[in-house]
């Protein structure tokens, strides 16, 4: 059970919870800092109130999207850790402990969750107990890092003040006017006198006074395997706390299926939609090759999501893996220095579809033709792994066409004034002298759509390989080469 505070990253040079800090809704306090609780802020405080107790009391609006954006974060980077998370709230997480004892236990995910919260709270607090209120409770009583034994609970509670217990004021006044200043003594009492005289709202703050907490983390249900299901603590209608979502149930599929030696091919990301009937919308991704690694799955994912429009508040995710591959083994080697990450470059191009269109990466194909135009054409590079090419043919044919000198056509041909012994030509209004010709070929053809006939030749000027033709009397330049 961590406590951060409102959930919000901390602030290098002053940590926001030593500043006088109080967020308010409707004139009123609605949370308040240690600090500005320590100068005797209070929940339900009015504006004028509490500036009366801390004229240096910061206020701020509360903003529902921004508290649940950092809600969604550190729910998702406990979701790494439990696949149990449930947000409480601002600043308050019960997460399941069950079923980790491979994973180091109870000790370890208590280490673990505390190194990770810490970085949105530095006095952040962790405890592992059999209930939620006494796990609550532990965080307060001994500090970080509380592990209460099981059957623990009352022993801890009853030594606990009433403060701790959630009651709304006017029952947390009755008791005190009682004289109950601890849990163990409001427990002491007759069940049947607490309902009589306090009604239900009593009888439910007894029953957890006692350690009876029907309260359990169930942010994540259980699901088919390669399957992970997340229902968000509060709607959203950005993409936002989605991605978050996203990335963990990423983590844990990555793990599942990497432990059985494959790797991912496609996936479906499906979104539960706040509407009535209830529906959900989903999106397919597929890679171009198979992936086991988490980053770039993610950033592929990140860019076929993001121009998502949403036609309702999303409630749920469900994340699920459609198709399994081998992976494809490729490694680096330090020897080659042109060596490129497959997977990083594909989470490129996958971003770069995402913010310039689907059609912004291509490829160059080759065609049958005889004019150099027509001998290649560019072609989308398609995401679908059925795209790739196999074995080491392919990669021998990739590797000539990297060794290969680029071609680089003028569209349309620009034309040239050449010497009449063609020793130079003038082009852009340089000239360029020719320091070596090649044989002249003769190609013409498409004598049915759009005919041509060209006497190309190759000119050496500078260092560089001009293809240049003849037709009609005129020299035209269509290119060099790199």
């Amino acid at each position: 059970m961590p406590e951060t505070g409102d959930g919000s990253p901390a602030d290098k040079a002053i940590h926001w919870d030593q500043r006088p800090l109080a967020l308010t809704a409707n004139d009123r306090v609605v949370v308040a800092t240690t600090q500005a609780a320590s100068l005797g802020i209070r929940h339900g405080m009015t504006i004028p109130a509490a500036r009366a107790m801390c004229a240096e009391l910061e206020v701020r609006p509360w903003d529902d999207r921004a508290i649940a954006r950092a809600v969604h974060r550190v729910t998702a980077a406990c979701l790494a850790l439990s696949p149990q998370v449930t947000p409480a709230r601002p600043g308050l997480w019960w997460i399941g402990a069950h079923g980790l004892e491979g994973h180091g236990g109870e000790r370890h995910l208590a280490g673990s969750l505390l190194a990770r919260i810490r970085r949105w709270h530095p006095d952040a607090r962790v405890a592992v107990a059999s209930s939620c209120i006494a796990a609550f409770v532990a965080t307060w009583l001994r500090g970080v890092g509380r592990l209460v034994p099981r059957g623990g609970d009352q022993a801890l509670l009853a030594r606990a003040p009433l403060s701790l217990l959630p009651m709304d004021t006017e029952l947390r006044d009755t008791l005190a006017a009682l004289g109950l200043v601890t849990a163990g003594q409001f427990a002491a009492l007759d069940p049947g006198d607490v309902e009589q005289r306090l009604g239900p709202a009593g009888l439910a703050a007894w029953r957890l006074a006692r350690g009876e907490d029907q309260r359990r983390p169930t942010l994540t249900r259980p699901v088919p395997d390669d399957t992970v299901a997340i229902e968000l603590p509060t709607s959203t209608r950005t993409l936002e706390p989605v991605l978050f979502l996203v990335r963990a149930a990423l983590g844990r599929l990555i793990t599942q299926v990497a432990g059985d030696g494959m790797a991912v091919a496609a996936l479906e990301v499906e979104l539960k939609l706040d509407e009535t009937p209830s529906r959900s919308a989903s999106r397919r991704v597929a890679l171009a090759f198979p992936l086991a690694r988490l980053e770039p799955l993610f950033e592929q994912c990140r860019a076929s999501l993001e121009d998502w429009v949403l036609e309702a508040p999303v409630l749920g995710v469900v994340v699920r893996i459609t198709e399994r591959a081998r992976p494809s083994g490729e490694q680096g080697d330090l020897l080659r220095t042109g060596w490129r990450d497959p997977a990083a470059a594909e989470a490129a191009f996958a971003r770069l579809r995402a913010a310039l269109g689907a059609d912004t990466v291509v490829r160059p194909v080759e065609l049958d033709g005889f004019a150099p135009e027509r001998r290649g054409a560019w072609e989308e590079v398609g995401r679908a792994a059925g795209r790739q090419e196999e074995g080491g043919k392919a990669a021998r044919r990739q590797e000539d066409r990297r060794n290969a000198a680029t071609l680089r056509l003028l569209h349309p041909p620009e034309p040239v004034e050449v010497a009449p012994d063609t020793s130079a030509f003038t082009w852009r209004g340089r000239r360029w002298p020719v320091m070596e010709q090649g044989s002249v070929e003769r190609l013409s053809g498409d004598w049915w759509a759009s005919p041509y006939a060209r006497d190309y030749a190759s000119w050496i000027s500078e260092g560089t390989a001009f293809v240049v033709f003849l037709s009609g009397g005129t020299w035209s330049v269509h290119g060099w080469y790199d």
